[in-house]
C-alpha cells in the first residue's frame, strides 16, 4: 500500500463529523437552558434564546460533548459499584429528570438524583457530572466550583430549586488524567431567586437586553458566539424567533409561542420554518433605525444615511431608492393589500 500523505483526509472521518453537524443535538434548544443561565452576559443569552446566531459547533466539537456524555454514564455507574443509591432516570417517565419554570421555556435535564455519598449518607442531592480539561481542572481544585465554573454553579441552583433537593453533588473528571474532583453544593435561596428573575427578564424581553462589554476583542465576547451579531452589525436568520410577531408565552406550560400575525400557537418546528409573513424584531436590524411601522412592516431609514429609508415588511425587503415617492401613510396602506413592490434582491 501507497504511503498515505501527511495532510490526507479521510472521508470516512469526515463522515462521521458530518453526522454530528445534521443530528438533534446540533440545533439551538427552543429553551433557555439550566447549564447556560450562569452566562455573564445577558445579551448573550437572549441571542441564544431566541436563535440568533446559526450553530457554529463543527463536527469533532459535537462529538467531544458526547464523550463528555459517555463520561456521565461511566461515573453513574461507579457511584452504583460502591453503594451509592443513583437513579438517573424519572421512574414517572422513564425518562431523564427534567425541571422547568416560566411556562416551560426555563429549565433543564439533570444528570441524577443519588443519595448515599459518604458525605452525607441520607440526603437525597442532585449529582451532575461534567469533563474538564486540565488548566479548568486545576483552576477547580483551586477556587471551587461557584468561582471556577459559575455556569455549573447555576446550573445546580436551578435543580435543587426546581426539585426541592437542597444539595448537589458536583463530580468532575479531568480528560488528561482521569482525577476525579467531588464538591458537595448547597442550595442557595438568595442565589436561586436571582437566576429565576434574571431568566424571566431574558425570555420576557423583546428586544436585546444591555451587552456586558463594549469591546469585541476581549473575553467574554471575543469567545461569544454571538460576537459578529453584536458587535459587527451582523442580521440574524429569519424565523419566529427572531419575527416581530412572535412571543414566548410564560402563564402557560409546554414552553408555547404565540404568533400575532397569524393568531395562533407555534410549534418548534414552525418556529424554526418561519414564514413569508416574517419582520424583524427592528432591534435585529442595526444599520436602520425604525421610523414607522403598522400591520406587516417597520418603515427605517439608515443610520449612515439619514435620506435613505429601508421596508421591512414580511419576505419582502427592499431599500427606499426602490420606492421614493412613496410616504410611510402609502407603505402602511400597501403592506396591508400585500402589494408591496419588490427590489431585484427581494424578487
Amino acid at each position: 500500500m501507497a504511503e498515505l500523505p501527511p495532510n490526507w483526509n479521510s472521508p470516512t472521518i469526515e463522515a462521521i463529523y458530518e453526522s454530528y453537524v445534521k443530528s438533534e443535538e446540533a440545533r439551538p434548544r427552543p429553551y433557555l437552558g439550566a447549564s447556560a443561565i450562569g452566562t455573564e452576559c445577558s445579551r448573550a443569552l437572549w441571542y441564544g434564546f431566541r436563535w440568533c446566531s446559526p450553530p457554529s459547533w463543527e463536527g469533532r466539537m459535537l462529538r467531544l460533548f458526547q464523550t463528555g456524555h459517555r463520561e456521565e454514564e461511566r461515573i453513574l455507574e461507579e457511584l452504583r459499584r460502591i453503594g451509592v443509591e443513583v437513579h438517573s432516570l424519572d421512574r414517572r417517565t422513564g425518562r431523564q429528570f427534567s425541571f422547568w419554570a416560566l411556562g416551560g421555556h426555563f429549565g433543564g435535564h439533570m444528570d441524577a438524583a443519588a443519595r448515599g455519598f459518604l458525605e452525607a449518607p441520607k440526603t437525597w442531592a442532585v449529582t451532575e457530572v461534567k469533563t474538564s480539561n486540565k488548566k479548568r481542572f486545576r483552576e477547580l481544585q483551586k477556587k471551587g466550583v461557584r468561582s471556577a465554573k459559575p455556569q455549573h454553579w447555576a446550573q445546580m441552583q436551578t435543580y435543587m430549586g426546581l426539585s426541592g433537593m437542597r444539595r448537589a453533588a458536583y463530580i468532575v473528571v479531568c480528560k488528561d488524567s482521569d482525577t476525579l474532583y467531588f464538591e458537595w453544593v448547597y442550595f442557595d435561596q438568595a442565589g436561586w431567586d436571582l437566576i429565576q428573575e434574571k431568566a424571566r427578564r431574558i425570555i420576557s424581553a423583546p428586544s436585546p437586553l444591555t451587552r456586558i462589554s463594549a469591546d469585541p476583542y476581549k473575553p467574554p465576547c471575543s469567545w461569544c458566539d454571538h460576537a459578529e451579531l453584536c458587535h459587527e452589525g451582523d442580521v440574524p436568520p429569519v424565523h419566529c424567533r427572531t419575527c416581530a410577531h412572535a412571543t414566548p408565552i410564560l402563564d402557560e406550560e409546554g414552553g408555547r409561542w404565540w404568533c400575532e400575525g397569524h393568531d395562533r400557537m407555534l410549534s418548534v418546528s414552525d418556529q424554526r420554518r418561519g414564514c413569508a409573513e416574517h419582520v424583524f424584531i427592528p432591534d435585529l436590524v442595526p444599520f436602520a433605525e425604525p421610523i414607522d411601522s403598522g400591520d406587516g412592516f417597520v418603515l427605517y431609514q439608515l443610520r449612515k444615511k439619514k435620506t435613505e429609508r429601508f421596508v421591512n415588511a414580511g419576505a419582502s425587503s427592499f431599500p427606499a431608492k426602490d420606492v421614493p415617492h412613496l410616504t410611510s401613510e402609502q407603505v402602511r396602506e400597501l403592506s396591508r393589500t400585500k402589494k408591496l413592490p419588490k427590489s431585484e434582491e427581494a424578487a
